[in-house]
C-alpha cells in the first residue's frame, strides 16, 4: 500500500449504482462522478510555519464525502484510488 505525504489522503472511491431507483440501467457516460469513499491511508499532516505538523482530522476507515473534481486518480495492484488533500474532504459520514 502507498503512504501519502503531508496533508494528503488516499481514498477508495465508492461506485455509484448503475441503475436508477426505477430500474433503468445507466451507461458509464451518464453516471455522475462519485463523491463518497473510504479512507485507506493518511499522511503525516500539514507542515505549519512553526515547523510542527497539524493533526489529520480523518483516519483510516472513515467514510467521507469529497469535492467532485478533486484529487489525482492512481491505480495500484489493479485497484483504483484517489489521492486528495485533506482540505478537499467535505465531511465524515
Amino acid at each position: 500500500m502507498m503512504k501519502p505525504l503531508g496533508e494528503r489522503v488516499v481514498i477508495e472511491v465508492s461506485e455509484n449504482d448503475a441503475k436508477t431507483a426505477s430500474g433503468i440501467v445507466l451507461p458509464d457516460t451518464a453516471k455522475e462522478k462519485p463523491q463518497k469513499g473510504t479512507v485507506v491511508a493518511v499522511g503525516s499532516g500539514k507542515l505549519l510555519d512553526n515547523g510542527e505538523r497539524a493533526p489529520m482530522e480523518v483516519k483510516v476507515g472513515d467514510n467521507i464525502i469529497f469535492s467532485k473534481y478533486s484529487g489525482t486518480e492512481v491505480k495500484v495492484d489493479d485497484k483504483d484510488y484517489l489521492v486528495v488533500r485533506e482540505s478537499d474532504i467535505l465531511a465524515v459520514l
